[in-house]
């Protein structure tokens, strides 16, 4: 098989085919190659409010509405409701102690609860991969994109204006000769083997591994733990178990699938096997009673899958002729979500280099900022989850530090609404000449331990960086962990976005903030 394309994407998950419809949109030629087969296991399916913002920009940009239904929990279900998926209200955090069923006070001093929506209609998402994957692979071909499944990549040859690719399909041999090579496989993927791009040690997270699977018959804490008063059902979110050492996920879908699965240290992975997967699982369990409970009547629906591995950075980014998307270059942690915003900003700005540079000085140039931008943002966003890692013994500081992700976020996305995405440079704010360096600063000494009075200067450290930024609620205390979506707290932090108060009553009717009629 011999195909010509203008470029080749290695990788069919949501960031190759999506970028490969956007590169058709323009007119692009555009072979998608896949080892695999759809529809398939594949875990990575929170998204983010701003996450669901770059995918509305996307849409309406590279015309595409059949894609921005998905950014919406309402429209969604509207549109698509043979794609699995669940609804995201939010981020829950519950703090366990080793060997103790969770208990909480009037404070709430084991619990974090950030609400990304005021409302179910305008919620977030998880993506059920297995259908949305293949939703979008579908959407690929009936665009005109050449898909290659159960094809292998095992030779490439780069070149700034023409470049070879070499593999196998069904035991024929495949030959692909195209202007750009895009790796979107994911990390430790197909160019970084091909090229041998290497793989070092993180710089401040600490090593870790990764135990999950799918299950059904996850109870929800909600029936283990009501409490009416909370801003949205607890498990209508992105829900973390956090412990010394380690987290659990749990994201529940609507076909009655729930993800889940750990992310611990080397020491915490060690001590359970973490490479015997149910029965480290098991063990696991055994430390925290009031998972126990709520996994109690569970079934795994999915083989156990170990990662000895889940942080990854390559070492380059890209060069003349091919680039990764942020997913190949860089996985840091599933804690904050971060993975879905961070390739959406990676696959808008490689669609730019492609709209506006030709092959040669122009475009090698832009595609060194597409590397120092990367390579950036995954920065700052392993600084920030290595400060957390390093504070779950400790509720309190390890809630701040996560106030800092929420700040940013929330003041980002409030910025591009309103059209002023200058006020919010970079992800998590860290090209901020405020924000940015008080972040790094922040992290970095959460990494080193602080006790006594140096602990309290940080706590102290961490609003005087967040206040500037909030316009969530984020600073009041009277919240008392509990963060509701109101539109009070945006309206009054209207000057911190150089804003009057009918430029937010637009932003808000514009975003669907107030709750629709029933």
């Amino acid at each position: 098989m011999r195909l010509e394309a203008d470029v080749a994407i290695i990788g069919s998950g949501f960031a190759g085919s999506l970028t490969a419809l956007a590169l058709r949109s323009i007119g692009r030629s555009v072979v998608l190659i896949e080892r695999g087969r759809h529809p398939r296991f594949v875990i990575g399916e929170s998204s983010t409010p701003l996450a669901n913002l770059l995918i509305e920009e996307l849409a309406d940009r590279y015309g595409l509405p059949a894609v921005r239904v998905f950014s919406k929990w309402g429209t969604w279900q509207r549109s698509r409701p043979d794609v699995g998926g669940g609804l995201k209200r939010g981020f829950t955090f519950l703090f366990h102690r080793p060997g103790e069923s969770f208990g909480d006070d009037p404070e709430h001093d084991r619990q974090l609860m950030v609400a990304a929506s005021p409302h179910d209609e305008i919620g977030d998402t998880h993506w059920y991969r297995p259908d949305f994957d293949h939703n979008l692979v579908k959407a690929a071909e009936a665009a005109g994109v050449v898909y290659l499944d159960d094809t292998t990549v095992d030779r490439v040859s780069l070149d700034s204006a023409r470049s070879r690719l070499e593999g196998t399909r069904l035991g024929q041999s495949v030959h692909i000769v195209t202007s750009f090579v895009v790796d979107a496989s994911g990390p430790r993927g197909s160019l970084s083997r091909i090229l041998n791009l290497g793989a070092p040690p993180l710089r401040w997270l600490p090593p870790t591994q990764g135990l999950f699977t799918h299950f059904e018959h996850v109870t929800r804490w909600d029936t283990l733990k009501p409490d009416s008063a909370r801003p949205y059902a607890a498990d209508d979110a992105a829900v973390h178990h956090v412990f010394p050492g380690g987290w659990i996920w749990i994201l529940r879908f609507n076909n009655g699938i729930t993800s889940a699965g750990a992310a611990l240290t080397d020491d915490v992975a060690t001590r359970i096997s973490a490479q015997e997967g149910a029965l480290a699982w098991d063990r696991l369990l055994d430390t925290l009673p009031s998972v126990r409970e709520q996994f109690g009547p569970a079934r795994a629906v999915q083989p156990w899958f170990h990662s000895s591995r889940l942080g990854f950075r390559t070492t380059q980014v890209c060069g003349p002729g091919w680039a990764l998307l942020p997913s190949a270059a860089g996985v840091i942690d599933p804690l904050l979500s971060t993975g879905f915003p961070l390739t959406l900003l990676g696959i808008g700005r490689l669609l730019e280099i492609f709209e506006r540079t030709s092959p040669g000085p122009e475009r090698e140039a832009a595609l060194r900022q597409y590397e120092t931008s990367t390579s950036a943002e995954l920065d700052a966003t392993e600084q920030l989850v290595a400060a957390l890692y390093a504070s779950m013994d400790d509720a309190p500081l390890f809630k701040r530090l996560t106030l800092l992700y929420f700040a940013a976020a929330s003041f980002s996305e409030a910025a591009r609404r309103l059209g002023r995405p200058e006020l919010a440079p970079g992800f998590l704010l860290h090209r901020h000449p405020i924000f940015g360096p008080a972040l790094h600063a922040c992290a970095m000494i959460a990494l080193a331990g602080p006790q006594g009075r140096a602990r309290e200067a940080l706590l102290e450290e961490i609003d005087r960086t967040i206040e500037p930024f909030d316009v969530a609620g984020l600073t009041d205390p009277s919240r008392r962990g509990w963060y509701p979506v109101l539109a009070e707290d945006l309206v009054k932090n209207a000057p911190k976005l150089n804003a009057t108060r009918a430029e937010i009553d637009v932003l808000l009717t514009r975003s669907g903030f107030h709750a629709p009629a029933r």
